[in-house]
């Protein structure tokens, strides 16, 4: 995998990969930034929820259960001193469907954290990640 990033000014940068997609990376005025776009840290958090999400929904889908809506939320603790690294994640799933199945939401998230996505693999080295879920019935 190979990325980049381009200074734009102060501490504005815009990130870039091969297929041609771009983001904004910016910070916070406290420290140079301009609130621009996003934080490096905020995209780590957000390539977690993603990996997962991708993972949990298709095993769902071959599990055959009737998901309607779905949502991945993270919530990340931060250490106070530098380098501000997590020191805690919640992963939680948040499942809308028809008569969704208990026991297919919590494999598919373990296949998700134990097997498919590393991004969680790589994290759960440093930090300790815990999942949640919540499935509501469609109404």
């Amino acid at each position: 995998m190979d990325v980049k990033v381009t200074w734009k000014s102060r501490m504005s940068f815009e990130g870039s990969v091969p297929s041609g997609f771009t983001l904004p990376l910016d910070t916070d005025p406290a420290v140079g930034g301009d609130n621009n776009g996003f934080e490096p840290m905020e995209l780590i958090a957000i390539g977690l929820a993603g990996c997962t999400a991708m993972d949990v929904i298709s095993i769902l889908q071959k599990k055959r259960q009737n998901v309607t809506s779905f949502e991945v939320r993270v919530y990340a603790e931060r250490a106070n001193e530098h380098p501000k690294v997590f020191t805690y994640v919640k992963v939680e799933y948040i499942i809308v469907g028809h008569q969704v199945e208990p026991a297919a939401v919590e494999r598919s998230i373990e296949l998700s954290a134990t097997k498919y996505c590393p991004a969680q693999a790589m994290l759960a080295k440093a930090v300790k990640i815990e999942h949640t879920y919540v499935i509501n019935e469609a109404g």
